[in-house]
């Protein structure tokens, strides 16, 4: 392939090894913390489980990445209310993580995160 900016051909380099979020993040002791429980629950439970979630991302996707980009508390609250929606007569489809949470949910009101994921009512 050719290496020139405008080829159009993805480098090796960018190409995804694997289907966690691979972005960059601060590797504080609670994000890696929270990151390899969930890393740990889809190497040996998820199996058991079953692969049955209703959302894109799948919900330990979902938390990988949260905890990620959020750290352990927020990104686990976010982890817990996706959970939450995925049970029965729950959301469904694509649930991205948010990329930035604003003013509006400092760490000390988690409750408010509920609001993410959730479908807009006609």
């Amino acid at each position: 392939m050719c290496n020139g900016p405008d080829c159009g051909h993805t480098s090796v380099a960018n190409v995804r090894k694997g289907r966690n979020w691979q972005g960059p993040f601060r590797k504080t002791p609670g994000r890696l913390l929270g990151m390899g429980f969930i890393r740990l629950y889809q190497l040996t439970f998820s199996s058991l489980v079953g692969s049955s979630c209703r959302h894109m991302p799948t919900c330990s996707e979902y938390g990988y990445e949260a905890v990620g980009r959020h750290g352990l508390w927020q990104g686990g609250w976010l982890t817990l209310f996706r959970v939450a929606r995925c049970g029965p007569g729950g959301t469904w489809g694509s649930d991205p993580v948010p990329h930035v949470l604003d003013e509006r949910y400092p760490w000390y009101v988690p409750w408010r995160l509920w609001r993410f994921g959730r479908k807009a009512r006609d």
